[in-house]
């Protein structure tokens, strides 16, 4: 006979443990259980069987695996928070009592961060246990940056010290100047939510959401005790991050910080780097080694062997092979290109000869950044993508190259306003009221190329510097794309015209409204006409009356004619619609066929075309019916989920079409 097993020993009841049942074996509160859950990696469970995990009459809704809990046990944190409760027990103790110079004392003793900058405890060995390798770290990087430079910009209160603040817009700075250094910085892309970034270290893709520089307002719906927890482990986490990275190029962590040109709105120009200059290259620096280390070869026997390899290359070859050389280079010269295997699979993107690295887009342009353009942005890529030489405004802070906006080296402005038509008042000094510039109204310095910001943003996407004159000051931009979607087979792409991509019945509906807008134009222009011809007979009838002291002389025989015609035509019209309302309602009650009227050869090939389209849509629809007969039912089931997400996938291509479609027609309208 087996052993009888008791109820909570054994199956869910010994792998779950409640929340409250945890905190109560950790002895600690539940606040530092949160803390301590975010920061070792453990959450919640979802057992299959509450019922059975639950050991109480009460449904518990929030489960933690037991074995988490046992682990837990075992943690340095756990005693330093059970420390700090007993001194805080000890000092409320002395104050109960009267004894103030003992609570005093023991307050000198805590460690309090706000006073002596010690803090009570560190997260270096959390890290070391979470991240055992520098991938596991990168990987983890993408929430880390977006909490950090999500916390750098808001504004200081009693949830968000101030110092929290300053270290996590220092260490987000300390990772730009990395970047900056390494070239890592691939794409970025301008949303709603704010700019996205996407850079490649060591192989892994990073990808970071940094929000725009504005006024930002705390609400009280969010928890900044929960986020806060997160911001003070990965500023560790941060912090160890960019200990590794500047290492890894030669320099010293962390950089020379100036506070007065921090104070100035340096930002990145209040880092001073310094480290092995020949060290800092895009790949991984190369190791020094000592002078036991395996030697080279023999610079005598190496000066030998490269004489030979010179004299061999240096032999004539006969002509027939220089032009089968010829040939098969010409041959080979051409870009393999990557065409999908099947319709309807994924596009590939195609190699493109490139004589310049993208990294180093910018290194031969100096730029200049009007005062109303968002400079801390612009300033990472310019210098992420190789440009040494920034300039702007004073008044956007420290740490520029020139703040003369008529500096002659400055090959690009970037300016984000329109074109200003400003009217200088005579008792003024000339100079614009809507920016400090020295330039007056208008004026354009010679040989200097002024675009919007959007053209950096599209030029690093795309690898190459775009045409200036589509980002000319004042001109309507084109689509900014995110470049972190892949456009698929059949989906809506912005950058093919739409004729391209819409579907026969898009194009045949496009055509027909085409043709009733046209119609509309010309009964509008008919009806001006109208209007016109009434108004100017009015205004002869006044005359006549003036002329003729009000006696009327009648219409003219060319007058009566027209009208006569206008009114027979609105009769016949009237008529006819009378007529085939009436022959609609005598075949509806006999059953007999409808007289058609004869339709001109356009309305007719349109109505067969729609004919055809019907049928097309018919047939496939009952093929369609017929396969889906064929499969099992769970087959049945899995493809009818793909046909609804398809459908819906098509019907929001469709939508875009019709936007872009009403767009195209308004620009129409507009220049004509």
């Amino acid at each position: 006979m087996g052993r009888i097993k008791k109820k909570g020993e054994a199956g869910n009841a010994k792998n779950y443990i409640t929340r409250t049942q945890a905190v109560k074996k950790l002895q600690i509160s539940l606040p530092d259980f949160r803390k301590l859950c975010i920061w070792k990696g453990i959450f919640p469970r979802e057992p299959r069987n509450k019922k059975k995990a639950s050991k109480s009459s009460t449904a518990s809704t929030t489960f933690y695996y037991a074995k988490d809990i046992q682990y837990l046990l075992h943690e340095p944190l756990l005693q330093k928070f059970r420390d700090q409760k007993v001194l805080e027990k000890k000092i409320s103790r002395a104050l109960g009592r009267g004894d103030v110079g003992d609570a005093s004392r023991l307050e000198r003793n805590a460690a309090r961060p706000e006073k002596t900058g010690k803090p009570r405890y560190t997260l270096d060995h959390v890290i070391r246990e979470r991240y055992p390798t520098f991938v596991d770290a990168l990987r983890d990087l993408d929430d880390c940056l977006s909490m950090l430079f999500l916390f750098a910009n808001l504004p200081s209160t009693s949830t968000v010290p101030a110092k929290m603040i300053a270290r996590c817009e220092r260490l987000c700075l300390e990772f730009q100047h990395y970047l900056i250094v390494s070239q890592s910085l691939r794409k970025s892309f301008l949303s709603i939510k704010g700019i996205y970034y996407q850079a490649s270290i060591q192989g892994e893709d990073i990808l970071w959401l940094v929000p725009y520089k504005f006024n930002q307002r705390v609400v009280g719906d969010v928890d900044f005790r929960i986020m806060g927890t997160f911001v003070e482990f990965y500023m560790t986490l941060l912090g160890f991050v960019n200990f590794r990275l500047y290492t890894s190029v030669g320099l010293k962590y962390p950089p020379k910080f100036d506070q007065a040109k921090d104070e100035k709105a340096g930002e990145l120009g209040a880092f001073q780097l310094e480290g092995n200059a020949t060290a800092i290259t895009n790949e991984a620096p190369a190791q020094v080694t000592n002078g036991d280390a395996e030697a080279g070869p023999d610079p005598k026997t190496q000066a030998e062997v490269n004489k030979l390899i010179k004299e061999m290359r240096e032999v004539d070859v006969d002509g027939e092979r220089e032009a089968e050389a010829d040939k098969d280079e010409a041959a080979t010269d051409a870009i393999d290109k990557f065409e999908p295997a099947a319709p309807g699979g994924d596009v590939l993107p195609q190699p493109t000869y490139s004589g310049n690295e993208p990294e180093s887009l910018f290194a031969n342009c100096t730029f200049y950044l009007s005062r109303e353009t968002p400079r801390q942005p612009i300033e990472f890529i310019l210098r992420a993508f190789g440009c040494k030489r920034i300039g702007w405004d004073a008044v956007l802070g420290e740490g520029a190259y020139t703040t003369d906006e008529r500096d002659p080296s400055i090959t690009h402005q970037i300016v984000d306003r329109p074109v200003i038509q400003a009217s200088v008042q005579e008792e003024g000094d000339g100079e614009d009221n809507q920016t400090s510039q020295k330039l007056a109204v208008n004026q354009r310095m010679p040989g200097r190329t002024y675009v919007q910001p959007q053209w950096v943003w599209d030029s690093i996407n795309d690898g190459e510097m775009k045409r200036p004159d589509l980002y000319a000051p004042g001109a309507s931009l084109p689509p900014h794309l995110s470049p972190f979607v892949q456009n698929t087979q059949g989906a809506y792409d912005p950058t093919i015209p739409l004729e391209e991509q819409q579907t026969e019945g898009e194009a045949l509906e496009d055509s027909e409204e085409e043709v009733d807008e046209d119609e509309a134009d010309e009964d509008e222009e008919m009806g001006d006409n109208l209007a016109v011809k009434s108004m100017k007979v009015a205004q002869s009838d006044d005359e006549d009356e003036d002329s003729d002291n009000g006696s009327f002389g009648g219409f003219s025989d060319d007058e009566k004619e027209a009208n006569g015609d206008d009114a027979n035509e609105s009769e016949d019209d009237e008529q006819a619609a009378e007529l085939q309302y009436q022959q609609e309602l005598e075949a509806e009650l006999t059953g007999k066929p409808i007289k058609q009227t004869p339709l001109n050869p356009q309305a007719k090939a349109k109505v067969e075309a729609r004919k055809r389209l019907a049928k097309q849509a018919k047939e496939e629809a009952e093929d369609l019916e017929r396969a889906k007969g064929m499969l099992s039912k769970k087959k049945r089931k899995l493809f009818e989920q793909m046909q609804y997400t398809n459908n819906k996938k098509s019907a929001e291509d469709q939508k875009l079409r019709e936007k872009r479609r009403k767009l195209e027609k308004q620009k129409a309208r507009a220049k004509a």
